[in-house]
């Protein structure tokens, strides 16, 4: 919890220095077999928005241990970025409309059943944008 609270001032900042940001949230998944990909809910602005992309702050829950391999990457529509953690922040969507939806995607080298499954609790975005 403590290294997502910087988070909450994010939006302060944005707005401070003339910008915009949105934040979304959706509940996580379960993955059950190894070399398949899935992908959490769309994430996207409740409102229009305007402008693109500067900074966009990442959190994601897992229930249980993390799978050896895991890979995780939060994308647009456009772009993918791989995530290098639980939670972060990244300029790799900088000038892409900030209109446009994110979404988590998870996957497991390999094949097979994964024992325990990955669980997803959670998955969160800040979308700052100019």
């Amino acid at each position: 919890m403590r290294n997502w609270l910087w988070l909450l001032f994010l939006p302060l900042a944005a707005e401070a220095a003339g910008e915009g940001s949105w934040q979304a949230s959706s509940i996580g998944l379960t993955l059950n077999h190894r070399g398949v990909a899935a992908s959490s809910r769309v994430l996207a602005p409740a409102t229009p928005v305007s402008g693109q992309m500067t900074l966009v702050a990442w959190r994601y829950q897992l229930i249980g241990s993390t799978p050896a391999g895991l890979r995780a990457r939060l994308c647009s529509q456009s772009r993918c970025t791989e995530l290098d953690g639980e939670s972060g922040t990244t300029h790799a969507f900088s000038g892409v409309p900030a209109i446009e939806p994110l979404r988590f995607i998870w996957e497991v080298p390999g094949g097979g059943r994964l024992i325990p499954a990955l669980k997803v609790q959670r998955n969160e975005v800040i979308v700052n944008y100019r």
